[in-house]
C-alpha cells in the first residue's frame, strides 16, 4: 500500500491533463457563444460533491476495490453485470485516448507511418504494463506527472506571451458568460474531475483514504477548464479556432522557442504528452481488466488468472485495431456520446456504491 493520500491528487490530475487531447476544448469550443463559459462554472460545483460523495464512500471500504465490494454486497448476477458495464465504460475511456493520439502522431508528427504500426507501438507499451499492481502504477504516475507538468507550464507561458495572442478574442468570449449551459457542455465540463473514479479500484493501494482541501480541486478544475478553452481561442482567435481538429496541438505547432535545442515547441509539447496519454490509457485499462476479473470470480487465481488476463490484453488490443478504421466524424461524434454517457454513469456509480454501503451496513448488525 502507499504510505501517502496525496495520490488521489495525481489521479485526478491526470484526467485534468490529458483532456486536451480528447473531447473537452472540441465540446467547449462548439459552445463557445451558447454556454461553454456558465458550463464550466456549473461544473465546478458538481465535479467537486461527485468527488466528495465517491471519496466518502470508497473510506467506509479500506483496503477494498469495487468488485470485492460489489461482490460481497450484491448478488452475483447483478455484482457481474454491473462490473462488466463499468469495464466497458473504463475500456472506452482508454481507447478514445489512444485512438486520439495516433490521428494527433499523423497529422503533426509522422504522416507517412501506417497507422497500424503506430497503434500496435502503443499497445506493446500499455500492454506491458497494464498488469501490474496498482502501487506500481501509482508510483510511475507520480514521477510522469513531477517530470512533464514544468515543461506545460512553458509551454502555457509561451502561448500567453505570445504576441500573436488575442486578448480581445478572449474578452468576446467571455461576453457570452450569461448563456444558459447545455447539458452536453456540462457533461464535457466536468471530465476533468473524472479522474477520482480510478479510486474505485486503487482504493485498495490506500490504507484509509482521506481526502483534503476540495476546495483546491474545484479551484485547479476552473483554472485547468479555463485554460483548456481560452487559450485556443486566443491564439486562433473566436472563429478560426473551428478550424483545427486538435487546437491546443495546433497551438503549440505555432510556437518557437530560442533558447532550447529544439525550436519547435510542438515536439516538446507532443513527447510530454505522449508519456501523459499513455499512463493515462494505463491507469483506465488496468481498471477495465480489475473489472472483468472481478466478474469472473472464478478465475482469479493461478493459471486461470493469466488465461483470463492475456484474453483480455488480446481483446483490449483487437478492439483497438478495428476502432481504427473510424472515419474523424466518426470519432468526434463518439467522443461527444462518450462525454454525455460518462457523465450519467458517474452518478450511477456513486449510487451503486451507496447501495452497497447501505446494504453492508445493514448487514454487519447480523454478523455480530
Amino acid at each position: 500500500m502507499v504510505k501517502h493520500n496525496y495520490y488521489f491528487y495525481y489521479l485526478f490530475l491526470i484526467n485534468a491533463l490529458i483532456n486536451i487531447i480528447n473531447f473537452v476544448p472540441r465540446g467547449l469550443i462548439n459552445e463557445r457563444f451558447s454556454g461553454a463559459i456558465m458550463a464550466i462554472l456549473a461544473s465546478i460545483p458538481i465535479g467537486v460533491a461527485f468527488t466528495f460523495m465517491l471519496v466518502k464512500l470508497m473510506s467506509k471500504f479500506p483496503g477494498e476495490d469495487l468488485p470485492q465490494i460489489f461482490n460481497a454486497n450484491f448478488k452475483r448476477s447483478i455484482a457481474s453485470f454491473l462490473l462488466i458495464l463499468h469495464g466497458l465504460l473504463w475500456y472506452s475511456a482508454g481507447l478514445v485516448t489512444l485512438l486520439s493520439f495516433v490521428d494527433v502522431t499523423l497529422r503533426y508528427i509522422s504522416s507517412d507511418v501506417q497507422p497500424f504500426f503506430i497503434m500496435l507501438g502503443f499497445l506493446v507499451l500499455v500492454g506491458l504494463c497494464i498488469r501490474a499492481t496498482a502501487e506500481s502504477i501509482l508510483y510511475g504516475l507520480e514521477v510522469l506527472i513531477i517530470l512533464n507538468v514544468p515543461i506545460i507550464i512553458y509551454v502555457l507561458a509561451k502561448a500567453l506571451l505570445n504576441p500573436s495572442f488575442s486578448w480581445d478574442a478572449v474578452m468576446q468570449i467571455i461576453t457570452y458568460s450569461w448563456e444558459a449551459p447545455s447539458f452536453q457542455g456540462i457533461a464535457t465540463g466536468t471530465f476533468i474531475f473524472s479522474g477520482y473514479l480510478n479510486l474505485v479500484i486503487f482504493n485498495k493501494a490506500f490504507k484509509a483514504i482521506k481526502v483534503r482541501h476540495y476546495w483546491f480541486l474545484g479551484l485547479s478544475g476552473l483554472v485547468v477548464l479555463l485554460i483548456t478553452f481560452l487559450v485556443p481561442v486566443g491564439m486562433h482567435g473566436t472563429m478560426g479556432v473551428t478550424r483545427h481538429v486538435y487546437p491546443w496541438f495546433s497551438t503549440a505547432d505555432v510556437l518557437r522557442t530560442k533558447n532550447f535545442i529544439v525550436e519547435r515547441v510542438l515536439f516538446m509539447f507532443y513527447f510530454t504528452y505522449l508519456s501523459l496519454a499513455l499512463i493515462s490509457c494505463i491507469v483506465h485499462w488496468h481498471c477495465a481488466m480489475v473489472f472483468f476479473k472481478g466478474a469472473l470470480p472464478a478465475m482469479r487465481t493461478g493459471k486461470s488468472r493469466f488465461r483470463l488476463e492475456m484474453v483480455l490484453l488480446v481483446l483490449f488490443a483487437v478492439g483497438a485495431l478495428y476502432a481504427q478504421n473510424l472515419d474523424q466524424y466518426s470519432m468526434d461524434r463518439i467522443g461527444l456520446w462518450f462525454m454525455d454517457i460518462r457523465f450519467c454513469a458517474e452518478a450511477i456509480l456513486i449510487t451503486c456504491v451507496f447501495t452497497a454501503y447501505r446494504l453492508f451496513r445493514r448487514r454487519r448488525p447480523r454478523a455480530s
